[in-house]
């Protein structure tokens, strides 16, 4: 074990035989945490885009056209992402995982909450708009910086019949972390006037986001500071690799690892924060009303991400994402044919909300798991990281700005062939990777 490892558990207790232990229910549980408080902080600013930010820092322009520059600062963060996770690493190899860890976090953490803080357009003019994308910015770079290898390491240390359920554990926190933002969100918009609202209201969540990255961080730690946690790393090669040389062994699997998650990620923020914009601009549906709405198709989506784990360990974690990128293709088309998405109906609206985090679930269970197979051990860690940033940029990043400029202008069938188009890419990848599934175990 090399000295860097060593001096991160040196204040963990040990077993009988002078040992850390770090069962897998303890990196399950750090993993869901962790990511419980990423997706919190993420989801947070989204929904601000929609319910604060248009007329906090936008009030220039008209609803519509505020809620697309706010939705324009909403993707700068997963352009940061890559930046951020390239720029830890080389944090990690030369001080250590404990050390990036507790930066990112406390970055992530503060630049979320820093953002309760914000005065209006009206208070400081364009310097709103600047200081807004500033931690938006920052943001980006602490989630990329987040990446811890857990996940990794839970599907590697699983029984070969037990990956699937082990690499759906970490996707549970995106589930969670909405139901937490959509829950605050719904109680302040619905109990407060729209003038307490806008004026402190909705700062209040922003605010809890540093309390909840400090207890995520001390999850990570209790884990990653520990001797075992090292050695495992180590011998599972779980280590930071230079970029370059990611390229040069993994450039195509880093690409079309890029592509694979794409239905999934087209459809994360088309059944989370689009609709919300499209609810709030365009019908007179109760926003508050419509997060409880969200917040219940959010558990559903938690059972469906526990399903994928008992499926892909039946038939396969390729197998699960075809069969998860073809029902999503579907429902792609039937919201092109007959749009239920977001009319008059209530029916309607539940219904496309409930059905879409439904296949969410299924789908985004088994993204990471079925990625990270891809690269040879000593690439993994980095591999996976890399791959899943750039999912994020392609397949989520613009999604709500593209979903809500395109319903818009052409109609709300037009979302449906966008998220056509991010299934197509998702079954075109499978088709081209074959091996995906355990190729490297």
């Amino acid at each position: 074990m090399s000295a860097d490892a060593a001096n991160r558990s040196s204040s963990h207790p040990a077993d009988a035989h002078g040992r850390d232990h770090v069962s897998p229910a303890d990196i399950a549980l750090g993993v869901i945490i962790g990511r419980t408080s990423e997706y919190f902080d993420f989801f947070v600013f989204g929904l601000g885009c929609v319910l604060v930010f248009p007329e906090l820092v936008f009030p220039f322009a008209e609803r519509l056209t505020g809620t697309l520059y706010a939705f324009g600062i909403f993707a700068l963060a997963f352009v940061t992402r890559p930046i951020g996770s390239v720029l830890f690493f080389a944090l990690d190899r030369r001080y250590g995982r404990v050390s990036k860890l507790t930066v990112a976090l406390f970055l992530l953490g503060g630049s979320t909450a820093a953002i309760a803080f914000l005065p209006g357009y009206a208070t400081i003019g364009v310097w709103s708009i600047v200081i807004l994308a500033g931690f938006r910015l920052l943001q980006g770079i602490a989630l990329g910086g987040a990446w811890d290898g857990l996940s990794s390491l839970l599907a590697l240390n699983a029984p070969p019949e037990r990956r699937g359920w082990y690499a759906m554990l970490p996707q549970l926190g995106a589930p969670f972390g909405f139901i937490l933002a959509a829950g605050l969100f719904a109680y302040f918009e619905g109990a407060l006037s729209k003038q307490d609202f806008l004026g402190w209201g909705w700062r209040y969540p922003f605010f809890v986001a540093l309390t909840i990255n400090v207890v995520a961080l001390f999850a990570r730690l209790r884990m990653v500071a520990t001797h075992e946690f090292a050695a495992l790393m180590e011998t599972r090669e779980l280590m930071p690799v230079p970029l370059a040389e990611l390229v040069r062994a993994h450039g195509a699997t880093l690409v079309i690892g890029a592509f694979v998650p794409l239905a999934s990620f087209a459809l994360f923020h088309l059944v989370t924060i689009f609709p919300v914009s499209w609810i709030n601009l365009f019908t007179d549906r109760s926003v508050s009303e419509f997060l409880l709405v969200q917040g219940a198709g959010g558990v559903v989506c938690a059972g469906a991400i526990v399903t994928s784990g008992l499926i892909a360990d039946q038939i396969g974690r390729r197998n699960t994402l075809l069969l998860a990128g073809g029902m999503i293709a579907l429902f792609s088309l039937s919201s092109i044919v007959a749009p239920l998405l977001f009319g008059d109906s209530l029916a309607g609206q539940t219904i496309y909300v409930i059905i879409g985090f439904g296949l969410l679930g299924l789908s985004y269970g088994q993204t990471a798991g079925a990625v990270a197979s891809s690269f040879r051990p000593p690439y993994r860690y980095t591999g996976a990281a890399l791959t899943s940033d750039l999912a994020w940029l392609i397949g989520a990043g613009f999604a709500p700005l593209v979903a809500l400029t395109l319903s818009s202008r052409f109609g709300l069938a037009w979302v449906g062939l966008y998220l056509l188009s991010g299934a197509l890419g998702t079954l075109a990848a499978l088709w081209i990777d074959r091996r995906l599934e355990g190729r490297y175990g």
